[in-house]
């Protein structure tokens, strides 16, 4: 049955790929995306994807390209030993110290016919050097982190298959090369990190296939995906990821958000999205700002807030009830881009606030589970993109706020614990 299903939807859908690739390429050259990491606003090389032909002229015979690229993140770093996770020990508060390779990603794209693109990118699955548990890891095999096919039939519609980053928020959606702070927010991917999280994912992707389009002027932004999300048997139903984004001023057209512009274009972004899976569910909604500010500069804000809980059913073998307990996230980003002396300032504020129902917290009184689980994220740094997005250093000090429990019962007290990034990035595509 299901491979009649399949032969069906493949036999109703081959007319229209047909009948696009048999159009008309229009004649005025437009860039190819290529799923680039780096959104195009942020792309000034000559020599990349920026400026590849999507649609060749018509007087010419299509030819298929290929691009290949790298980004890599790489720090010396000092960071306590109960920032990871908190600790009673008197020795927690300690300095692990050295460095590392956190991101080292081979990058390959290339456009297979008029319509149809794909994009490929490896990391490594754990950083290379010091670890936040004080060891020393030297050797990493890498691992596949994007493998994914888009179709392109027009503007309002597009398919994306295969591997791929899956978020219902902007910060979720973001190219790791145009990020605004040091890294992705803590809470963003807490139960789609690792194949053991609750949602089974792979550094936030999952398999599946999503769909993607422009309408309103190309002002209002839709994806709508169905995903493979938490399976234990093969049965499980499909995560199924949403979102709808209006842009008032510039439109935005990239497959990854960019966290900053650097004073590239007037954006001004509202969305809101739904993540969910059996009884999990996640609802959210953002807005972002990058708009010039004075002579000086730019600025950017990126502001989210999300509520999702895994329901409390505990009697289905696909319930999310012990897995992810009711809660709710805010974020904020705030910077300001000195166009002269090519230098960013940021802060950073997260707060995952869990307030759990008795079915998920198990032998653990609510009240304590709430304590245990809520912590706070904040932070700050200053960058030098002294080479735009390809080539910059940031300066980083982040604080990560716990409630610790005590020797008296049902007693907490709160300890923060620093961390401290020198990081380096280059990114080529």
């Amino acid at each position: 049955m299901k491979f009649s299903v399949t032969f069906l939807f493949l036999f109703a859908t081959a007319p229209f790929i047909v009948k696009a690739e048999n159009n008309d390429p229009p004649r005025k050259k437009k860039r190819g995306s290529y799923l680039i990491e780096l959104p195009a606003s942020l792309n000034t090389s000559t020599d990349s994807a920026r400026n590849i032909t999507l649609f060749q002229s018509s007087e010419l015979p299509f030819k298929p390209s290929i691009q290949v690229g790298a980004i890599v993140h790489m720090f010396a770093s000092g960071e306590q030993t109960g920032f990871g996770a908190p600790s009673n020990e008197k020795t927690a508060k300690d300095w692990n110290k050295g460095f590392s390779v956190y991101r080292a990603r081979v990058l390959v794209g290339g456009q297979l016919t008029k319509k149809a693109s794909f994009f490929m990118e490896t990391e490594i699955p754990s950083p290379i050097g010091v670890q936040s548990n004080g060891e020393k890891n030297v050797k990493v095999a890498p691992i596949i982190l994007d493998a994914q096919l888009e179709y392109t039939f027009n503007s309002a519609f597009q398919l994306i298959a295969g591997m791929q980053l899956v978020s219902n928020n902007r910060n979720g959606l973001q190219g790791a090369a145009g990020l605004m702070a040091n890294d992705f927010t803590f809470f963003q991917y807490p139960y789609n990190l690792f194949a053991n999280s609750p949602l089974q994912g792979n550094f936030g992707r999952d398999l599946g296939i999503n769909a993607r389009g422009f309408l309103a002027n190309d002002k209002l932004e839709y994806r709508l995906g169905v995903f493979t999300g938490r399976n234990v048997d093969g049965g499980a139903p499909l995560r199924t990821v949403g979102r709808v984004a209006y842009n008032f001023l510039d439109a935005e057209k990239d497959y990854y958000y960019a966290g900053t512009k650097l004073g590239n274009g007037k954006t001004l972004a509202w969305a809101a999205g739904v993540d969910a899976q059996a009884n999990y569910y996640n609802l959210s909604t953002d807005v972002f700002f990058d708009h010039p500010l004075g002579n000086a500069g730019s600025i950017t804000l990126n502001a989210a807030y999300q509520y999702m809980t895994g329901g409390t059913q505990t009697d289905s073998k696909y319930s999310f009830a012990t897995l992810i307990p009711k809660q709710t996230v805010q974020f904020l980003e705030l910077g300001y881009y000195f166009k002269k002396s090519k230098l960013q300032p940021w802060i950073r504020y997260e707060n995952q606030d869990v307030s759990a129902d008795a079915a998920q917290t198990g032998a653990v009184k609510p009240a304590n589970f709430d304590k245990l689980k809520s912590s706070t994220v904040m932070g700050g740094g200053l960058n030098y993109f002294f080479n735009g997005t390809g080539t910059n250093l940031r300066l980083s000090y982040t604080a990560r706020t716990y409630n610790v429990a005590t020797a008296i019962p049902d007693d907490y007290t709160k300890k923060t614990f620093g961390q401290v990034w020198l990081q380096a990035q280059f990114f080529i595509f």
